[in-house]
């Protein structure tokens, strides 16, 4: 967990060096017929892998030299609707799975151990443009829909009822991070990288948060209409 947190931290760090570079070198804005710059709205479709990983509140420390991150996938569609030419509003809807693993002879189970939940999540994201870069930020809440909890060689389903071994359906979490988009054609690719982490204990019975790095490539195609933008020429 400790590296995930740090490379969150550091690609953060990247993240906000080069948008501050980009304001005095990137002013390559779409700009309309009259030279005015344009808000920017795309539709993409995503299929991305994950690194996800627990934490376990008070017996994190404990299970810090066990814990492993697993990867998930990442699938659904994201939308970008242009407020102004530096701000837009992000919201994506998209199928994750997410869980975490803990080594042999764990204080928790003794056994080696995987969680995994699969969800279904939407965030909302403020998005901050300068130039061919970007940083965003926002709440995300998800419904769990199924899972399965390995311990040694037995694997059982999750029960999502209020239980001594049951997890809840509902998360909620905040997430936060950048990008750099590149023009194709009458397209854009676009680089996104983000950190997710989760505020709500998914566990009846223990402490258990979700954590997350997710990193993906997008191809995005112009939305040709946008009410919320200040200016609606694409």
């Amino acid at each position: 967990m400790k590296k995930m947190v740090q490379s969150g931290l550091i690609m953060s760090m990247v993240f906000l060096s080069l948008t501050t570079f980009s304001q005095t070198k990137e002013q390559e804005l779409s700009k309309t017929k009259d030279g005015e710059k344009t808000a920017k709205t795309y539709f993409d479709l995503m299929v991305n892998v994950v690194s996800t990983s627990l934490n376990y509140g008070a017996s994190n420390s404990a299970l810090a030299d066990y814990k492993k991150s697993t990867n998930g996938i990442q699938a659904g569609a994201s939308f970008q609707a242009g407020i102004t030419p530096a701000f837009s509003l992000v919201s994506e809807l998209y199928f994750l799975r997410k869980g975490g693993q803990l080594k042999v002879n764990n204080p928790l189970t003794n056994s080696e151990s995987k969680l995994r939940v699969n969800t279904l999540e939407l965030p909302v994201l403020a998005r901050f443009h300068f130039g061919k870069f970007y940083v965003n930020a926002g709440p995300s809440i998800a419904y769990n829909l199924s899972g399965s909890h390995k311990v040694g060689h037995v694997s059982t389903k999750l029960s999502f009822e209020n239980s001594s071994e049951g997890f809840k359906r509902f998360d909620a979490g905040l997430q936060m991070g950048g990008g750099i988009e590149f023009p194709f054609k009458q397209k854009r690719i676009s680089l996104d990288i983000r950190y997710a982490y989760g505020l709500t204990n998914i566990s009846y019975n223990k402490e258990i948060h979700n954590r997350a790095l997710m990193i993906g490539v997008h191809l995005s195609k112009p939305w040709r209409r946008n009410p919320l933008g200040k200016n609606n020429n694409f």
